[in-house]
């Protein structure tokens, strides 16, 4: 199929409603761990409350992704499952401040991770079906640079609501008013970003020929089913050197995730008690470190398209991972905040690379006609680690880490250095007979 090359606004248009899907990921990051903690979580097993990430990414993705590649309608082939996921996660971002106990939280932290997960792999797929192949770079890493602006809000939302709302004011239940109004900011912008982005830039027609191949396709759990089993015996080469990089990375950020803000809380503010004004102070230290990170890696996305042009996107991601492992290794030591802010640069790189460059490297190396399916396969190398880091963390966490979140961040600072090798060992040179232009070096 042809696709007419689009401007740097139409790309930038096309990738805002990535915007609000991130609002809301950056929420999850920012807020779940404090959340768990003011309704009572232990620390040790803390992680078993955020298997709904990896389970619904785990089933979700590669379903959707693949039934996405074989549906056909008015609106296109990406964007309905765009919709239904957006609608499905603006109501669970409404209802989440609001849980009474931990149960309830961690029963709409899966309602919403489903939404986002139905979303997910079609968006990117949407992408990759749009934009030439000589553009793909720049789209896939605007989105990553809207990735980076929508978490940096979303993350410095309660800050900014302190001007208006002390941050001591509570529910019945121990949660902050600016953590439920944030919430209800990112249910409003998960909505209304996908609209824009449909409207602003529509799916391309199928060709007839298409259309036809389509019509042999039937849209059912079975046939869907049969053609994962397909696409994983066919997997590209590339794809499967990235798997040892994607579990050393994605272990380590949904490990960074979990425990940032007790590091924080021990290591700047001297306590472990999640009831404390002293953990709260820390919760905002955390999300604004946060916020920081994530416009590093706003801009980083950016500043990284031209060397991505230049050097490959496989050389660059692993500069971007070891400066992600550097500064996880040096956090614990972390005396004052201006020092944590400084190593928040690396991981705003870190976290640049990982959410655009490994898409750079993969859509270099997939067919097009199986965009959507391979978007979701691909995600599993993301929901199986933290799948992983879930399950095992309980039960390394005071045998082997002390019983202490700053050397959950260590451990993912070592894994974020392996990962950098890896990378440096997938085969950048192999590109699909049907793809053309960016190189991936």
């Amino acid at each position: 199929m042809h696709r007419p090359r689009l401007s740097l606004l139409r790309i930038i248009e096309m990738n805002i409603g990535f915007f609000g899907l991130q609002f809301s990921f950056g929420l999850q990051q920012a807020n779940m761990g404090p959340i768990y903690g003011f309704l009572g979580a232990d620390e040790a097993t803390m992680p078993l409350l955020w298997l709904a990430g990896p389970m619904t990414g785990l089933i979700i993705q590669p379903i959707v992704g693949a039934m996405s590649d074989r549906t056909s309608t008015r609106l296109g082939r990406r964007t309905p499952y765009f919709l239904v996921g957006a609608v499905i996660c603006s109501l669970a971002l409404f209802a989440m401040p609001h849980s009474a106990n931990l149960w309830m939280a961690a029963g709409l932290l899966w309602i919403l991770d489903a939404g986002n997960n139905i979303t997910m792999e079609p968006y990117r797929a949407y992408v990759a079906d749009r934009l030439a192949p000589d553009q793909r770079a720049a789209g896939f890493l605007t989105q990553s640079a809207f990735t980076g602006l929508a978490q940096t809000l979303s993350y410095l939302a309660p800050s900014l609501l302190t001007a208006f709302i002390a941050r001591d004011v509570l529910d019945a239940n121990g949660i902050p008013a600016i953590v439920r109004i944030a919430f209800v900011i990112g249910a409003i912008l998960s909505i209304s970003t996908i609209l824009w982005s449909v409207w602003r830039v529509p799916e391309l027609p199928l060709a007839p020929a298409e259309r036809a191949a389509l019509a042999q396709k039937p849209l059912t759990l079975r046939a869907t089913l049969a053609e994962i089993g397909a696409a994983l015996s066919a997997m590209p080469r590339p794809m499967k050197q990235l798997a040892l990089a994607m579990l050393c990375q994605w272990y380590a950020m949904f490990a960074y995730w979990q425990y940032i803000t007790f590091a924080v809380a021990r290591a700047l503010y001297g306590t472990s008690d999640p009831a404390s004004a002293a953990f709260r102070a820390a919760t905002l230290t955390t999300q604004q470190a946060g916020a920081f990170y994530n416009f590093i890696a706003f801009v980083g996305a950016l500043a990284l398209i031209p060397l991505v042009r230049r050097f490959g996107a496989r050389s660059v991601h692993a500069a971007c991972l070891a400066a992600s492992g550097a500064a996880m290794l040096l956090i614990p030591g972390v005396t004052t905040i201006p020092a944590l802010f400084a190593l928040m640069l690396g991981i705003g790189l870190g976290w640049a690379g990982m959410m655009g460059n490994t898409y750079v490297m993969l859509a270099d190396c997939i067919p097009p006609e199986r965009n959507g399916i391979y978007m979701g396969i691909f995600n599993l190398f993301i929901v199986v680690p933290m799948l992983i880091q879930t399950l095992t963390m309980p039960l390394i966490y005071a045998p082997l880490l002390g019983g202490d979140p700053r050397h959950v961040l260590m451990l993912g600072g070592g894994l974020m250095l392996v990962g950098a090798l890896a990378t440096l060992a997938v085969d950048a040179g192999h590109r699909h007979p049907r793809s053309e232009g960016l190189a991936t070096g």
